[in-house]
């Protein structure tokens, strides 16, 4: 109760405080602070964004409604130096006696802590002034507003203002805006003067941004001259411009309609002090040089070594260290085409993506070998990077499994490793971290760690014995990626040895989709230290214990006959085995011999030593075009399927199967499943840094064959920070489960979220969320009933977690905190799932890197 009282307390002062702020404290007499602006068109209120941004000013910003950032600024003192030297000679004598006590250079030090100034040069920096009415700014504005619905083709638009006050020293701005009739595009016509260019227009199939029957809009006209631009610049005009388009528009004698002529008039070329004009040509390329070690240094030196493969000259300073075809492989321009920026553009992004050059340059000439002057030399020059290349890093870190970690990694890349644009990367890398979730018998705060080196060689191409110019021609960008590695985790669960290696294809088969083929993706997982099972699942343990307290014969179980807990393991093994065997009084139709056979079931799954060897296509699709597209969807597919080539290699080869009635490999059962995953972001933006965000995703495991149940490193989980956010990670199912502190996982899930974003203040940014979803098991050897997805029924069992969070956008990252709490939580009895635990008290907070989805 006291601590409840001082928190009331706390809050109301705080209230008091904030309630108290004067938002015209700093407005000067005579002026008014702008609290709001009304577009009135045509007699009616318009909430038009894009009309909005036209303002020179806008009132202070507002968190819910509050403006913080205004009452923030009003707190501060802005002139605490003067402030501070009146307190002295408004007390004659106080320096003197403070300099007696401390020293004048502390006295004067003093004024300049953050008691004194600091705190409020943060109000000041962290609040916002006040915006205050001005007449000039009100009237730019308005001239604004006239061009932004002049070019939406009000011509005949008309503006005033008003200045409405509404309390002391504070007033509304009312926009009226009279448009008038919008204007219509009537006939249009074209006026070419170049034939050749006129050729192109009438066989060009893209659809005009201008049509007869739309209303005026100066951005369809920008629109169109880009798009005529685009398709001549690819179509060998290589002096072709967007300022050579221009538009005449007509409307005298039309009532409200607009006659358009699109003209492009011929080629203007300077020459000295005089000026001529002549048509537009069209250009083809004539040669291809390419300067593969090129720099500013070397640029007049002397070409030393040169080859020419497949029509491409390829020039070198030094000794030519690449394969020709390597480097011709990335360049789409070709001799005898016809000029293209497309083509250039494509060639650029590939000679990038070899990640062996730096900011690789083309250029073109005009060939004056050429009598008719139609023809173009293409220049690219390549600036090698450095065949090695070393790194390191040291990171803080938050993961699933870890509170905190510090991490460190070595790395050392080698490009061109075989003269064929190859990048071979080497990385080792060592984690020591601490975990409350782990068994932690020492109470050391670093109680897990984890190492482990990684492999990977990219080849710029798709690396097989046969041809696939045909299926993934090269202007996807195709590469290829064999890897593995090793790691070892120690106190983590039951400490693990993981091995993998495999080799991918990627390529992209439009310009924001991409494309991944795991054609082999083998993992090796041996665990260490199963007999610590029941150390890491302690509700399994504590369950299991319970009912060995009730029905355990065998003293040798316990550790002693006072308190009857199972020693680990001997105990729990010799328990679950006298269960299992019959020698104790449960039998199989009893609720407690089903839970230890589930306990066992489970144990046995998460303890035995996986392989794993797979193969995989994922597919993404987005239509973010940048870090600063707040509006675009991205949908994202996986298919996985494992153990299916080694099933039928040992059909095939008739091999035996173990006394379990299954294949393996090395004397270890190896996993076969299928696996299949669909995951969909849409964003929506709102204006002034509102967002709204959503996420589904629905995933799958099916075993099959040589296995009963999916891999624990292959199987989902729920709750953390880039989940189910009112639960912790792994907490969360099988289905109306309730196994806490148990590493909870399951072979179905399905997840959706939901998140509100907008600004607080400078980049400190705000979030509401929901997240709902469960996980469950399905199709495989789970007993308990609970965890089980038997039926359409069993939707009723997705959890809800809602809450809100804190972001700090540093540009380059995002650091975010977010606070859920359990809205619906399918574990308690129904009835009793609705906000029960929608407390402080109940609640999570995640820490996590960039945006959750």
């Amino acid at each position: 109760m006291k601590n409840n009282s001082t928190k009331i307390t706390a809050f109301i002062l705080i209230a008091i405080l904030i309630c108290a702020c004067n938002a015209v404290k700093r407005v000067p007499d005579g002026k008014n602070l702008l609290v709001k602006n009304n577009i009135v068109v045509n007699g009616k209120n318009t909430n038009d964004e894009n009309a909005s941004n036209q303002l020179y000013q806008k009132p202070n910003g507002t968190l819910l409604g509050y403006k913080l950032r205004l009452n923030l600024y009003n707190l501060a003192n802005l002139n605490p130096d003067s402030t501070y030297q009146a307190k002295f000679k408004n007390h004659p004598g106080l320096y003197e006696r403070q300099a007696k006590l401390l020293s004048a250079k502390q006295v004067d030090r003093l004024g300049q802590s953050f008691l004194y100034k600091g705190i409020h040069e943060f109000l000041k920096n962290t609040g916002e002034p006040p915006v205050i009415i001005d007449t000039a700014r009100t009237k730019k504005s308005l001239q604004r507003l006239k061009f932004y619905y002049f070019n939406n083709g009000y011509f005949n638009v008309s503006t005033d203002y008003t200045i409405d006050s509404i309390a002391r020293k504070k007033a509304h701005i009312n926009y009226i805006i009279t448009t008038g009739p919008g204007y219509i595009l009537d006939t249009i016509k074209t006026k070419i003067l170049t034939p050749a260019l006129d050729s192109l227009y009438k066989t060009n199939t893209d659809p005009s941004f201008l049509k007869s029957g739309n209303q005026y809009k100066t951005t369809d006209f920008e629109e169109e001259k880009n798009r005529i631009t685009t398709y001549y610049r690819n179509h060998g005009a290589y002096f072709f411009q967007p300022t050579y388009v221009t538009f005449d528009i007509d409307t005298i004698g039309k009532k409200h309609k607009a006659d358009v002529t699109l003209i492009i008039n011929n080629n203007n070329i300077q020459e000295r002090d005089s000026s001529r004009t002549e048509p537009f040509k069209l250009y083809k390329i004539s040669d291809v040089n390419i300067y593969t070690d090129y720099s500013p240094a070397n640029s007049k030196s002397k070409i030393n070594d040169s080859t020419t493969y497949n029509n491409f000259n390829l020039y070198s300073y030094k000794k030519l260290k690449y394969k020709p075809r390597a480097i011709t492989d990335a360049i789409f321009i070709n001799k005898g085409s016809t000029y293209s920026d497309t083509r250039t553009t494509l060639s650029s992004r590939y000679l990038n993506n070899l990640k062996i050059f730096n900011y690789p340059s083309i250029q073109y000439e005009v060939d004056k070998r050429d009598s008719t002057a139609q023809s173009l030399i293409a220049n690219v020059y390549l600036t090698p990077r450095k065949k090695y290349s070393f790194g390191a890093t040291l990171d803080v870190t938050h993961s699933n499994i870890q509170d905190f970690g510090i991490g460190a990694s070595i790395s050392q890349t080698i490009r061109n490793v075989f003269n064929r644009a190859e990048t071979l990367e080497i990385s080792a890398r060592a984690n020591i971290g601490s975990s409350k979730d782990m068994a932690n018998p020492n109470n050391n705060f670093f109680n897990v760690s984890e190492y482990g080196l990684d492999l990977k060689l990219n080849f710029p191409r798709i690396l097989l014995p046969f041809g696939t110019e045909k299926i993934i021609p090269k202007r996807m960008i195709p590469y290829t990626s064999i890897t593995s590695g090793f790691s070892k985790q120690q106190n983590i669960g039951l400490d693990k040895e993981n091995f993998t290696g495999g080799i991918s294809y990627n390529w992209s088969p439009k310009r924001y989709n991409t494309a991944k083929l795991e054609l082999l993706n083998a993992q090796y997982v041996r665990n260490l230290n199963p007999n610590n099972y029941f150390n890491v699942y302690t509700s399994s343990y504590n369950e299991l214990n319970d009912i060995g307290k009730d029905y355990n014969t065998n003293p040798g179980n316990f550790d002693n006959e006072l308190d009857k807990n199972l020693t680990i393991p001997n105990g729990t093994t010799g328990f679950t085995n006298d269960v299992l065997t019959g020698n104790t009084a449960l039998v199989p139709g009893d609720p407690e011999y089903k839970d230890v056979q589930s306990i066992e079931e489970r144990r046995v799954r998460l303890t035995e030593n996986d392989f794993i060897l797979a193969t995989s296509y994922t597919f993404t699709k987005t239509t973010k075009k940048d870090l600063a597209d707040n509006t675009f969807y991205q949908f994202k597919t996986k298919i996985e399927s494992a153990g299916t080539l080694l099933s039928a290699i040992s059909s095939i080869a008739k091999l035996e199967k173990n006394a379990n009635g299954n294949y393996s490999i090395f004397n270890l059962e190896y996993s076969e499943y299928l696996k299949t995953e669909f995951d969909y972001i849409k964003h929506w933006d709102f204006g002034k840094e509102k967002v709204l965000a959503v996420r589904s995703f629905f995933g799958i495991a099916v075993p099959f064959g040589n296995s009963d149940y999916i891999p624990f490193s292959r199987s989902y989980y729920s709750g953390g920070s880039n989940d189910n956010r009112a639960w912790q990670p792994y907490s969360l199912g099988p289905g109306s489960t309730n196994a806490l502190n148990d590493f909870n996982e399951a072979n179905m899930k399905i997840a959706l979220s939901a998140e509100f974003r907008f600004k607080i203040f400078g980049d400190v940014k705000g979030a509401l969320f929901a997240d709902a979803g469960n996980i469950w098991n399905v199709f495989d050897n789970v007993i308990d009933d609970k965890a089980r997805f038997n039926s359409l029924n069993d939707l009723d069992e997705i959890a809800l977690g809602s809450g809100f969070g804190l972001r700090y956008d540093l540009s380059f990252f995002v650091i975010r905190l977010d606070l859920g709490f359990k809205t619906y939580n399918p574990a308690h009895d129904e009835g009793d799932r609705w906000f029960k635990e929608y407390n402080f008290g109940h609640s999570v907070l995640n820490f996590g890197i960039n945006y959750p989805f």
